[in-house]
């Protein structure tokens, strides 16, 4: 058994640091940081959207969700193929796939918030003259967001996994692309930092909507309370 295909973890540590110090490591981090962003965002959006509408109008529920949810089960990173036969080997593929991936939770959540809302707290809302769009922004939104943070700490951390099965695939630049090339020139000790880099980022962002969520209710205010 080779030893140099299990390096020790000061190893790992000190290609680390000396990838970062050379700004091979940060380049590489930092393009897939910022696709991660992007598509992210959009996903989330877009999710958050489709959502609302779906869980606040029923016939659009009924004509949509059979779509999501047969789309739902397939993998984000399946979609690598098509994906770059319609968009090319450019930015767009892993964005697209990261955007992919996070519609889903997030669409699935938001749409359970939305219709696990206490209908009568909605009744009296409009009784007191909310409708409409004042209806949603000001009682239905709220209301829903424990689920809809649920779903952003899913397809955030998420997304890291996805970028970096995309970035091996076919992208020249990110964490990804770097885990290929070592893998090519048999280094392990950069496989490992990259994978505990990756594994830090993806806690680290579940972390982030886990905190804005404790801050949003962690006074004891109620979703309703808007």
């Amino acid at each position: 058994m080779r030893n140099d295909l299990f390096p020790p973890f000061s190893t790992v540590v000190q290609e680390t640091v000396s990838l970062t110090l050379k700004g091979i490591l940060t380049e590489h981090f930092f393009r897939t940081l910022l696709r991660v962003i992007i598509g992210f965002s959009i996903g989330a959006l877009v999710g958050t959207i489709v959502g609302i509408i779906t869980g606040y109008k029923a016939l659009l529920d009924k004509s949509l969700s059979p779509v999501i949810s047969f789309f739902y089960p397939i993998p984000a990173i399946g979609w690598v193929p098509l994906l770059m036969l319609w968009v090319g080997i450019t930015e767009a593929l892993p964005i697209l796939v990261i955007a992919i991936h996070s519609f889903f939770p997030v669409c699935y959540t938001t749409r359970s918030g939305i219709k696990s809302i206490d209908q009568r707290i909605v009744k009296v809302a409009r009784s007191l003259g909310a409708k409409g769009k004042d209806l949603i922004l000001r009682v239905i939104i709220p209301s829903a967001l424990p689920h809809v943070f649920a779903g952003l700490r899913l397809s955030s951390g998420g997304s890291w996994r996805v970028v970096i099965a995309a970035e091996m695939l076919a992208i020249p630049k990110g964490l990804g692309a770097l885990v290929m090339k070592a893998e090519s020139l048999i280094r392990p000790d950069i496989i490992l930092s990259c994978l505990f880099i990756l594994a830090l980022m993806s806690l680290f962002f579940e972390r982030i909507f886990l905190f804005l969520e404790k801050k949003q209710f962690s006074n004891g205010i109620s979703p309703y309370a808007h």
